[in-house]
């Protein structure tokens, strides 16, 4: 009986979230660890599944660096990091393409297994992502310059969840690849999401990223600026897009250890959360 009252009152728990959050857009980023292992895909996306129904309406935008990493190893493509940016020739464009279309379509069919309406659309499916090259020194990397949000609304509208492959186009039809966190910055700053969800592979923010007992679950943007100072790499264009998406719009961001099992259902549906929330 005990077992049954503990979760009764999960439910209980949850529902004031449910009602609040009910109709909202949710942008979620995925990647990392939590994309790379079946089971966490598989949990992740009953997660996704389990907003959907709910209520809630997620929008998926997901990486593929490392998949695109070996595939660039075995092809005998160079490929190097600037600031947590991967410098972009022709080559490695072409290469992050062909990964990030076929991951594309296994999250959209792992949702329909979950028996969530998905689509899988990149940048440059009815100029969804239009861009611009972001520093030269970094070649074929993509810049947003506009979101094509009507279009995602139109999919919301018919009840299907949007799944984002991070690859855009400019205005002469080049192609670009784009960091994921900054696609789900920008669409999520489109759509004036509630909600926009990083799932990475550390627990969340630090006050000081060697010490493990220094995570923050929760920053003001005036404290989060100050965070900036002292972070570099990749979690540094995270909390760069954190800053730029609360200032533009979004309601909240949080960043969440996706290697943690029903992370988002934590965090969303739960009064103490589990990672660190912006805003």
């Amino acid at each position: 009986m005990k077992s049954y009252l503990e979760k009764a009152q999960v439910l209980i728990e949850a529902l004031p979230y449910i009602r609040k959050f009910n109709s909202k857009i949710i942008v979620i980023k995925y990647g990392g660890s939590a994309m790379e292992n079946e089971e966490l895909k598989r949990l992740v996306m009953q997660d996704i599944a389990l907003l959907k129904l709910v209520g809630l309406k997620p929008v998926i935008v997901h990486g593929g660096g490392k998949e695109i990493t070996a595939m660039c190893e075995k092809l005998g493509v160079e490929s190097k990091f600037e600031n947590g940016l991967r410098i972009s020739s022709k080559e490695v464009v072409e290469v992050a393409s062909m990964i990030l279309f076929k991951l594309n379509k296994d999250l959209v069919q792992n949702l329909q297994i979950q028996g969530v309406k998905a689509l899988g659309l990149c940048g440059k499916d009815g100029f969804l992502l239009e861009c611009e090259q972001k520093d030269s020194k970094l070649g074929f990397v993509g810049k947003i310059s506009s979101v094509n949000s009507a279009n995602l609304k139109d999919l919301l509208e018919k009840d299907f969840t949007p799944v984002i492959a991070p690859i855009g186009m400019d205005e002469a039809y080049n192609s670009y690849n784009i960091n994921a966190d900054d696609v789900a910055c920008e669409v999520a700053k489109a759509l004036r999401a509630e909600k926009l969800v990083f799932l990475s592979d550390v627990e969340g923010l630090y006050e000081d990223f060697a010490d493990k007992n220094s995570l923050i679950s929760r920053i003001d943007l005036k404290e989060a600026k100050e965070l900036v100072k002292k972070t570099k790499g990749g979690m540094l264009v995270k909390l760069n897009s954190c800053i730029e998406a609360c200032e533009n719009g979004v309601k909240k961001v949080h960043i969440l250890d996706g290697r943690l099992k029903h992370s988002l259902l934590l965090e969303i549906f739960t009064d103490k959360g589990i990672g660190t929330l912006v805003g």
